[in-house]
């Protein structure tokens, strides 16, 4: 009987290409952190870079149930949004920061009619409460 490989969660969907972002990966990407519970996943994740987590600490620390928490990081990997890995016989999970930084590329690019100077996005992060604007980056 041949034994079963481990597969560990990675992208899965739509690719983006170089440092585009297709129409298709866009919409999965935003359709993946439109559910409040993956936006959380999400969010606990880029706090807790570069270390990620464990599944069992990412699901105490939003309070998800572990088989829901599973369905939601796939859908996050599936978009491009969550790497994981195997550190032993743990998986840890992490943000994948390239993928953010294609979907906010698309975004700016797009609201703005391919002049993203429009948009000002510097000014607009400092006045938001977004850390990376001072260059905490999630911190």
């Amino acid at each position: 009987m041949k034994k079963a490989t481990l597969a560990v969660v990675g992208h899965a969907g739509p690719e983006g290409s170089g440092d585009a972002m297709s129409n298709a990966h866009g919409l999965v990407a935003l359709s993946a952190l439109g559910q409040p519970t993956r936006i959380e996943i999400f969010r606990t994740l880029l706090k807790a870079e570069p270390e990620g987590l464990a599944a069992g600490a990412i699901a105490e620390a939003i309070g998800c149930p572990h088989n829901t928490l599973s369905t939601h990081l796939g859908i996050l990997a599936r978009a491009g949004l969550v790497n994981a890995a195997r550190a032993g016989r743990s998986i840890i999970y992490r943000a994948n920061v390239d993928g953010i930084r294609l979907l906010i590329g698309f975004l700016v690019n797009d609201c703005c009619n391919g002049h993203p100077e429009l948009c000002d996005l510097q000014a607009a992060m400092q006045r938001s409460s977004c850390a990376c604007a001072s260059g905490e980056e999630g911190r």
